[in-house]
């Protein structure tokens, strides 16, 4: 039961890297203005480049490990939810090819941050970005 818990938070973990990324892409080109709220865009970045960190240092990844302990310390077989859960997050791959990939889509989510940053109270928008991804309708514009 535990070690089910801990593979839906893993796969939710999955989702917020993942769907967030895809989520700021299309809200950028949407002219979403939440994409662009700071806290969010700070953990998505630090979920990926945690992940990426620990993956290149050679570090499993905590909840992986937490889980595995679990079903191996007693009866913790997975449910039908988490047979499928589990089907969707692990892959037979080399460890290097993990690395790669995570550090690549680390690359991509903070270059999304550099095209697509996220704003703040009283910070104006750069205008090199305006010439790519207009202002949302909402948003006063300075031409100062």
């Amino acid at each position: 039961m535990l070690a089910d818990a801990i593979l839906v938070f893993h796969f939710a973990f999955v989702l917020f890297v993942l769907g967030g990324f895809a989520l700021i892409l299309c809200g950028g080109a949407l002219r979403w203005s939440w994409v662009r709220n700071r806290a969010f865009r700070s953990a998505h970045l630090g979920a990926i480049v945690l992940v990426a960190a620990e993956s290149l240092a050679g570090i499993a990844c905590p909840l992986t490990v937490w889980e595995d302990a679990l079903r191996r310390a007693g009866p913790q077989n997975a449910g039908f939810a988490g047979r499928w859960i589990g089907r969707l997050l692990y892959y037979d791959f080399p460890q290097w090819a993990f690395a790669a990939a995570y550090a690549a889509f680390a690359l991509a989510v903070a270059l999304a941050w550099h095209f697509i940053p996220p704003l703040t109270a009283g910070r104006r928008r750069r205008p090199a970005i305006d010439a790519i991804i207009p202002a949302p309708p909402s948003e006063p514009r300075s031409d100062r």
